[in-house]
Parts: C-alpha cells; sequence; structure tokens
C-alpha cells in the first residue's frame, strides 16, 4: 500500500497541491471561480465570431464588435480594479458576476447588432477567449493577500492550470451541444447558439453565489500598506533617531501600542489618482518595462485572439461544429496539462527562463499559423500555440508579486491588465478589416511577430534582475 501511495505523494508536494490545501477554503472558491468563468468564456469564444457571421454581419462589423468590446473591458476593468481595495473585493467580484448573468441573459434574447454591442461594452464576455477585465487582477491579488512567497508560484499555476481546464471543457461542450441542438426539429444554428448564452448567463449567477461565499480575508489587511512603509524605511528611521539620540526600540514599542493612524477620506477624484499615484518611483521603476512588454505580446492577443483563430479555421476548411470544438478543447487541455509543470520548472530554472523557454515556441506557432494548406498540420500549430501558452503566466505572477510591494499590487496588476487590453483593442478590428480583402493569415503573422519580440525583449531586459 506505501508503495502504492507513494507516487501520489510525490506528486501532492511536488507540485503543489499541498499549498492550496495550506492556503485554505478561499483558494478552492478563488480558483473554481475562475475555472468556472473560463468555461463560459470558452463556450462563447468558440462561435462568438461565427454567431455574427450567421447574423449576416460583415468581417469589418465583426472586428469592431471586439475592438469595442474590449474597450468596454478596458473602462470597466480600470474602474473596478481601482475601487476594489476601497469597495471591498468580493463585492466587486459579485457585482461583475452579475453583470456577466445580465450579459448573457441579452445575447440570448436579442439579434440586434447593436443591441448586442452596447451589452458586450457595459457588460462582460470575452472578445479574446481570454480572461479580460477587472477579474483576473482582483483574483491574483487576493491570491497574493493569502499567499506567502514559498507558495505563490504553486498556487498560481493550479488557478492558470483549472481555468485552462475550465475553457477545454468549455469548447467541448458547446461544440457538441450546438451540434445536438442543431439536429432537433425546429432548431436552428441561432437557436443552438442562444442555447449557450443561456448557459453562460448561469455561470455568471454560480459565479456570484462562490463570490458570497469568499470570507474577509481576501480583502487587503488595513495597515498592511503602512507596515510594509515601516519596514523599507527602517535605513531612514535608524539615521533620524540616532541623530536625535532617541533609543529604537522605545519607537518601535510605541508603534507596536498604538495602531496606525487610517488615511483621512478623498474626493473621488482624489480616489481614482490616488490608485495610480499608489504605485511608487522604484515600483514604476522595476516594472515600467515588463508593462511595456506585456502590452508588447497583447497585440497578438487581440489580432490572433481564439473566436477569429475559430473563425479563420471555420472559413478555410469548413469543418462541423463539433469537430471545431474538439480541436478546441484538445487546444486547451494540452495548455492546462502543461500548466501543471510551470512551478516545477520556474523553481528549477527561474522564473524569467520558464516564461521565456515555454511561450516563444508557442509565438512560433502563431507566425506560422496561416502557412499549411491542411487541416491537419494547421492544427498541429494550435496545439503548440494553446499547449505552451499558459506556462509563462504563473513564473509572471511571481515576477509581479516578487518585484511589488503588497499594497501596490492591486494597482499595478490594474495599470498592466489596462495597458494590455488597450494594446489588444485595435487588433480584432484589423483583422476583420484583413479578412474582408483576403488577408486573413497575415493577422496571424504579425501577431507572432509581435510575441516573438516580446520573448526576446524580455529575455535581454530581465534575466539578471534581482528579486
Amino acid at each position: 500500500m506505501e508503495a502504492i501511495i507513494r507516487p501520489f505523494t510525490w506528486f501532492y508536494h511536488e507540485f503543489g497541491l499541498d499549498h492550496i490545501h495550506a492556503t485554505g477554503r478561499n483558494a478552492y472558491l478563488v480558483i473554481l471561480s475562475r475555472s468556472m468563468r473560463m468555461l463560459a468564456h470558452g463556450a462563447v469564444s468558440l462561435f462568438l465570431a461565427l454567431y455574427f457571421a450567421e447574423l449576416k454581419i460583415t468581417d469589418q462589423y465583426i472586428g469592431l464588435f471586439m475592438t469595442l468590446t474590449l474597450l468596454g473591458d478596458v473602462i470597466l476593468g480600470i474602474y473596478l480594479t481601482l475601487i476594489a481595495d476601497r469597495f471591498g473585493r468580493r463585492n466587486v467580484l459579485l457585482l461583475g458576476s452579475t453583470m456577466m448573468m445580465a450579459t448573457g441573459i441579452i445575447f440570448a434574447v436579442f439579434e440586434n447588432y447593436w443591441i448586442l454591442l452596447i451589452a458586450a461594452v457595459i457588460g462582460v464576455v470575452s472578445a479574446t477567449g481570454g480572461d479580460f477585465g477587472p477579474f483576473r487582477s482582483i483574483e491574483e491579488s487576493i491570491i497574493y493577500e493569502l499567499t506567502e512567497t514559498s507558495t505563490r508560484a504553486d498556487v498560481l499555476a493550479w488557478y492558470v492550470t483549472f481555468s485552462t481546464v475550465g475553457s477545454s471543457l468549455g469548447n467541448e461542450s458547446s461544440g457538441r451541444i450546438i451540434h445536438y441542438l442543431e439536429g432537433l426539429n425546429n432548431w436552428s444554428l441561432l437557436d443552438a447558439y442562444r442555447a449557450v448564452f443561456w448557459i453562460y448567463a448561469g455561470i455568471g449567477a454560480f459565479n456570484a453565489f462562490l463570490a458570497f461565499c469568499l470570507t474577509k480575508d481576501c480583502e487587503m489587511k488595513k495597515g498592511g500598506g503602512a507596515a510594509y512603509e515601516l519596514v523599507h524605511s527602517e535605513q531612514d528611521e535608524e539615521n533620524e533617531i540616532e541623530s536625535n539620540g532617541s533609543p529604537l526600540q522605545e519607537s518601535r514599542d510605541g508603534l507596536q501600542d498604538e495602531p496606525l493612524e487610517e488615511p483621512k477620506a478623498k474626493s473621488w477624484h482624489s480616489r481614482f489618482t490616488g490608485q495610480l499615484s499608489q504605485v511608487s518611483a522604484s515600483t514604476f521603476k522595476a516594472t515600467w518595462k515588463l508593462m511595456f512588454l506585456l502590452a508588447v505580446d497583447s497585440i497578438s492577443d487581440g489580432m490572433a485572439a481564439y473566436p477569429l483563430t475559430n473563425y479563420y479555421m471555420d472559413q478555410k476548411f469548413h469543418p462541423r461544429k463539433s469537430t471545431l470544438g474538439d480541436i478546441m478543447s484538445v487546444a486547451y487541455f494540452l495548455g492546462a496539462i502543461s500548466s501543471v509543470f510551470a512551478g516545477p520548472l520556474a523553481r528549477r530554472v527561474g522564473l524569467i527562463n520558464a516564461m521565456v523557454w515555454s511561450h516563444a515556441p508557442s509565438s512560433a506557432s502563431i507566425l506560422f499559423f496561416p502557412m499549411p494548406n491542411n487541416l491537419p498540420m494547421t492544427v498541429v500549430l494550435l496545439f503548440t500555440r494553446a499547449g505552451l501558452n499558459n506556462m509563462d503566466q504563473a513564473p509572471r505572477g511571481a515576477l509581479i508579486a516578487a518585484l511589488t510591494p503588497p499594497e501596490e499590487r492591486t494597482a499595478v496588476l490594474g495599470i498592466m491588465g489596462t495597458l494590455r487590453m488597450f494594446a489588444a483593442m485595435p487588433g480584432p478590428w484589423i483583422t476583420g478589416n484583413l479578412a474582408s480583402i483576403d488577408l486573413f493569415g497575415l493577422a496571424f503573422s504579425i501577431g507572432g511577430s509581435c510575441r516573438l519580440a516580446y520573448d526576446l525583449s524580455l529575455y535581454v531586459l530581465f534575466r539578471g534582475t534581482k528579486l
């Protein structure tokens, strides 16, 4: 029996499952919430562009829809991220899940392009198949709050892994559901698409329940920022104390006995801009290059988004919807498997090497994606892209956590997310216009080139960074 259990025990400790258990119930809830959300996004991303094509919308307007949806994600994401620590992270996640439910209902009921566009801009729907918007930044802030340096990379790795499994199941189930419903009497393809949007709304309601179950441990600790400032200004404090002739221990005892003073109330404008100003000069100096590089990487997210990838394969090879769902499901599942190895790989080769070594082959596969003239070779490139695409996420999250103090992480993640969304925003519109002049494949070549530039620059600029 011991020989049978030993491999499972090794896996449990080696791949960080014990760290999730040690983090507690909130970690399970956050991971489950994102997994369900990505299941919903995966289900919709399979056919989102095809849905508008079925409504006889032109390629330019399909691209415009996705671009403006990303614009809505930018506005919603930056606002909710900036107020999250003050308004409450759990409250923001609850609000976002409710908006997700409402968006699914509108898409299930209406067909008018402009109504759907308004719902997508002010609501929650993924135009790229990814997790743009405020959710991820807030959830990662919660994980940073709940974990320690030694456990963070592993918890983030499983956070990414289970979410990728959710995307895989979403694509697989969506393709199967659409194929089944389309074959029923009196069911059109549009009716099948609308049924999936009702499922999307139901997942939004379930995630609202999960947000309600989170505990107050997910919120930023009061006084945490001040304590961090105290630690990092210790040398200045010692110098000042020595010049005044006051004992250091007395000062520290006084700080321990008296509660830290709460910041004074600010106007709405001061609160909005104050979140941005929370990023100190030293943190900005450490992260601005990474912010810029992530924006370059996001150009590809917009131009070669998974809904557009599905649309491209549908237009070029005309597979069945269930076959398309199977392909995307396997692609996401490969990404889930590889994500499991992100934590162990980062521990052995370092955060930067783990990010670049896994991401560069994925980038190259996007560059060459339009070249094959048959479906099997195209699928191989898609599997390479998706299979390695997520391995850099957990090391990247650990890198950001190592470069930023606790009280600045939500703001830094919000700024990074906003820059990435701005960079990705023009991509679908550009791809739609290229598709309209029979240059659809060129969008993937441009996107892959941007990602390779990101990989090379990341390695050159950050390989010697001391964390």
